[in-house]
């Protein structure tokens, strides 16, 4: 059964919500605030987050891209938040999907249900494997012909990050956010493009790079060469 995170400040929404969610067979778990959804995040794993992005104690942009993204979750957005701007960041971000307030109950249920569908399995496996190419996410080891490939931290941080989000494009400064914003570091888009080049060479396997330049947007991860963005 599939379980569900619904990160709504509103009472009587997130039991609306989570009620529906049972009707389908689909495990609820509410949140009210961020610190209470950061508390669940740690004690266990689900296979969607749904979030507001106006909460109490933050913003929910913000919590999506500190603690979400890094555990690989497939995440929608539900709020009041309509401007394009907004919906197209929510995008960038990463969203599978951005829900905009007032909304029909049971179209976000057969949104939700998509999304599931198509993730199916993306949170379960601590191990990638694609062509020649095996990432071990828990001990963070990745191979390649079965070779242990070396990276730096930040190198093996850009290929978790690229693989757990391959099927969105990641904007150039989504990912400088993610990777050096984080830990307190600034560093300009060559870094970025230097970091991304060295990685490119030590897993490319003659065939495919695995990281698509997406030009005048930023890259994504491709796991067969000729792959559509």
């Amino acid at each position: 059964m599939s379980k569900v995170m619904v990160i709504e400040d509103d009472e009587i929404l997130n039991g609306g919500l989570c009620y529906n969610l049972q009707k389908r067979e689909i495990t609820p778990v509410p949140a009210y605030t961020l610190e209470e959804a950061e508390k669940l995040l740690s004690e266990g794993a689900f296979d969607l987050v749904l979030l507001d992005v106006n909460l109490p104690d933050g913003d929910g942009f913000r919590f999506a891209k500190d603690q979400i993204i890094p555990c690989g979750i497939p995440f929608i957005f539900l709020t009041s938040r309509d401007l394009d701007e907004e919906i197209i960041g929510g995008y960038r971000l990463g969203a599978d999907d951005y829900i905009t307030k007032p909304f029909r109950i049971q179209i976000v249920m057969e949104k939700i249900q998509a999304v599931l569908r198509r993730c199916a399995g993306r949170t379960e496996s601590v191990r990638y494997v694609c062509g020649n190419l095996s990432v071990d996410f828990e001990k963070r080891l990745v191979r390649k012909n079965g070779d242990i490939v070396p990276l730096t931290p930040t190198e093996y941080d850009l290929l978790q990050f690229l693989i757990q989000n391959r099927r969105h494009i990641l904007t150039k400064e989504v990912l400088l956010e993610h990777i050096w914003d984080s830990k307190g570091n600034y560093v300009n888009e060559h870094t970025l493009s230097l970091n991304i080049s060295r990685l490119r060479n030590k897993i490319s396997n003659g065939e495919s790079d695995y990281i698509k330049t997406v030009y005048g947007m930023g890259y994504r991860w491709v796991e067969a060469e000729g792959e559509s963005i």
